[in-house]
C-alpha cells in the first residue's frame, strides 16, 4: 500500500464516521496526507485528521480520533491504529498492505515518484546565462547542475517546463571582448578592462584560420569582425560544454535580438501606457519605488543608449508574451540586489511579481586540492572552469555535489573526497546501491531466481523489520519529488536517495540474504526479497535520473 493509498483509505474512514455520527461532510476535505512519525516505534504512518476536523464539526479531537481508529482498523491492510497525544492517529499496515509497494514500484518503473502536483503550470525556467566572453566557471556550473535538476522536477511533477539560456549578446562586455581577441591577433598585451587568459589567444587564432583576411583590415572593420565570429565561437563552446555536462536547453536567447526585433520600445511603450515612466533630465525612468525598489531605475540614457535594465524588462515581457505564467531566473550570489527592482519591473507590467516571477540565488563554489581552494584556472586564467571541475572529479560527481547542498547555502568540492571509491564519497555511497541492487539481480538470474508474475509474489513474507524500513523509505519517493519540486530544492532527492533508501538498503541487504545459499531450494521468500531488491533499484534509478546521474549497472 502506497502513502497515497492509505491517505485514501484514511478520507473513507472519515466519510464513514461522519455518516455514522450525522456529521456535516461538507467539512471534509476532498484529500489528505499521511506521514511517517519521527519515531519509528509509533507506526508506519500518522495522521493527523482528527484535529484538522475536530473544530469544524465540534466534536473533541481525542473522540473523533478514537470513531476513526476503530474505522480504520477494519480496513484492509491496516494491522493496528493507536491515537497519541490529542489526537494523532499512528497506523500499522500489515506486511502484505506494506510488501505490495514492492510490486507496484517494479510495475511503474519509471514513472513511479511522477506525479500532476503542478500540472497546469507553465514555467520559464532560465539558468546559468553566462556571458559569451568566457568558459563557465564554476558559480554558472552550480546552476546548470541545479538547474537542470529542477527543470526534471517540475515536468517530473506535471509542470509544462521551457528551459532558457540568455545569451548576454549586446553590451559594452562584448566591445571589451572583442578588443581582447583582437590584441591577442596583434600579440599586445589584453586592454585594461578586457579579458585576459589562454582562452581569448585561442578563440583569436581560430577566428583568424576562418577569417584570414581579417590581418590586411583596419583595426574597427578588424574588431567588427573578432566580435561577430569571437561571439559565436564562445557560443559554441559554451553550449558544447554544458551539452557534455548533461545539460541541454529548450531556448538560446540572443540578447541582441530584443534590440534588433525592436522589443526593448515594445516594453517602453507598454511600461509608459502603464503608467509608470517618466523623463528626467533627458533620460527616461522607471518608477520602481512605487513597488519597494530602493531607488527608480534608467531605462535610456540621456545619451539614447539602453540600459541593461531595460533589456531585462524587454526579456520579462517577452517570456510573458510567449504564454509563461511563472518566469523562474536562477542567478548569482552578487545578484542578489536584482530582486528588488526585478519584482518592481514585474508589478509596473500590471503582473504580481510573487505569482508571476521568481528569484533564486545562489551562493559561491570553492573547488579545494589538498584542502586548499583552487584560484586559477590554466585555460581561464581567473576563475575555475566547468571543464576544471569535470576533469578533476567527473560528470556524475560533479552534478551529485553541486545539486546535494541547498543553492543558498556556500559549498566547498574536495577533489579528494568526490574521487574516492569509499562510503564517505556521497555519489560513490548512493552509486554502489544502483550497481549492488543490479548485481543482485543478475546473479540471481544465474542460479534461477526470477520474481515470477505479479500474481504469485507474496508480499507478507517481506516481515522482517529492515524489510519494513526499506519499504516506508521507498514510499516517501513520490512526496519527496513533489516537495524537491514545489520548493525548489533538488537538495532533498540527493538527500533522500542517502539517507532514506542507501542506507536502508545496505542495513536489509546485511540483514535479509536475497540469493539462496549454495545448495538451498529457491522459496517464496527469495523472491519477494527480489521484487524489494529491483524496486530499491528503481527508486535508485529515478532519483538519481532527476538529478542528472547515471545509475550504474556494475562498478
Amino acid at each position: 500500500m502506497t502513502p497515497a493509498e492509505l491517505a485514501s483509505v484514511v478520507l473513507a474512514a472519515a466519510h464513514a464516521v461522519f455518516e455514522q455520527r450525522g456529521l456535516d461532510r461538507a467539512a471534509l476535505p476532498t484529500s489528505t496526507v499521511v506521514e511517517r512519525p519521527r519515531n519509528p516505534e509509533h507506526g508506519d504512518y500518522a495522521s493527523t485528521l482528527a484535529l484538522q476536523l475536530s473544530k469544524k464539526v465540534g466534536v473533541p479531537p481525542r473522540e473523533l480520533a478514537t470513531a476513526l481508529a476503530d474505522e480504520l482498523g477494519r480496513a484492509a491492510g491496516v494491522k493496528s491504529v493507536e491515537i497519541a497525544g490529542p489526537g494523532f492517529l499512528n497506523i500499522r499496515l500489515d506486511a502484505a498492505a506494506a510488501g505490495q509497494l514492492a510490486r507496484v514500484i517494479v510495475e511503474a518503473g519509471a514513472e513511479y515518484g511522477r506525479s500532476d502536483r503542478l500540472a497546469g503550470e507553465k514555467i520559464n525556467l532560465e539558468f546559468v546565462s553566462a556571458n559569451p566572453t568566457g568558459p563557465v566557471h564554476i558559480g554558472g556550473v552550480r546552476w546548470a547542475a541545479v538547474g537542470d535538476a529542477l527543470s526534471r522536477l517540475l515536468r517530473a511533477t506535471g509542470a509544462d517546463v521551457g528551459t532558457e539560456y540568455y545569451f548576454n549578446d549586446a553590451g559594452s562586455q562584448i566591445d571589451r571582448f572583442a578588443r581582447s581577441l583582437l590584441a591577442a591577433a596583434k600579440g599586445e598585451p589584453a586592454p585594461e578592462d578586457g579579458y585576459g587568459g589562454a582562452y581569448i589567444a585561442e578563440i583569436a587564432t581560430e577566428v583568424q584560420a576562418r577569417r584570414p583576411e581579417v590581418r590586411s583590415l583596419d583595426d574597427d572593420a578588424a574588431q567588427e569582425v573578432f566580435r561577430v565570429e569571437g561571439v559565436a565561437l564562445m557560443f559554441d563552446e559554451i553550449r558544447s560544454s554544458l551539452r557534455d555536462f548533461g545539460v541541454e536547453f529548450d531556448t538560446y536567447f540572443n540578447e541582441k535580438d530584443l534590440h534588433d526585433r525592436g522589443e526593448l520600445d515594445l516594453a517602453l511603450n507598454r511600461l509608459r501606457a502603464q503608467g509608470h515612466l517618466y523623463e528626467s533630465e533627458g533620460a527616461t525612468w522607471l518608477r520602481t519605488t512605487d513597488f519597494g525598489d530602493d531607488k527608480d531605475r534608467v531605462l535610456r540614457k540621456s545619451n539614447g543608449e539602453w540600459t541593461y535594465f531595460a533589456a531585462d524588462c524587454a526579456y520579462y515581457l517577452d517570456k510573458r508574451e510567449r504564454g509563461f505564467e511563472r518566469v523562474v531566473i536562477m542567478l548569482g550570489a552578487d545578484h542578489h540586489g536584482y530582486i528588488g527592482r526585478m519584482k518592481a519591473m514585474a508589478a509596473c507590467f500590471g503582473d504580481d511579481p510573487e505569482r508571476n516571477l521568481e528569484i533564486l540565488i545562489g551562493q559561491l563554489v570553492n573547488l579545494l586540492r589538498d584542502g586548499a581552494p583552487m584560484r586559477m584556472s590554466k585555460r581561464a586564467g581567473t576563475v575555475i572552469t566547468l571543464e576544471d571541475l569535470v576533469d578533476a572529479i567527473g560528470v556524475d560527481a560533479a552534478r551529485y555535489a553541486l545539486a546535494r547542498y541547498s543553492s543558498d547555502s556556500p559549498i566547498d568540492i574536495d577533489i579528494e573526497l568526490w574521487t574516492r571509491a569509499t562510503r564517505d564519497n556521497p555519489v560513490y555511497y548512493v552509486q554502489y546501491v544502483a550497481a549492488r541492487t543490479a548485481g543482485v539481480a543478475r546473479n540471481a538470474a544465474e542460479v534461477g531466481l526470477v520474481p515470477g508474475d505479479a500474481d504469485a509474489f507474496r508480499p507478507e513474507l517481506l516481515a522482517h523489520e529492515k524489510e519494513n524500513e526499506l519499504l516506508k523509505a521507498l514510499a516517501e519517493f513520490p512526496a519527496v519529488v513533489a516537495t524537491a519540486a514545489e520548493l525548489r530544492e533538488p537538495h532533498r532527492v540527493a538527500r533522500y536517495l542517502e539517507e532514506g533508501v542507501a542506507a536502508s538498503y545496505h542495513r536489509f541487504y546485511d540483514n535479509c540474504r536475497v540469493l539462496p545459499l549454495g545448495d538451498e531450494e529457491v522459496t517464496d521468500l527469495h523472491r519477494a526479497r527480489l521484487w524489494l531488491n529491483n524496486a530499491t533499484r528503481t527508486v535508485i534509478a529515478n532519483g538519481l535520473h532527476l538529478l542528472g546521474v547515471s545509475a550504474p549497472e556494475r562498478m
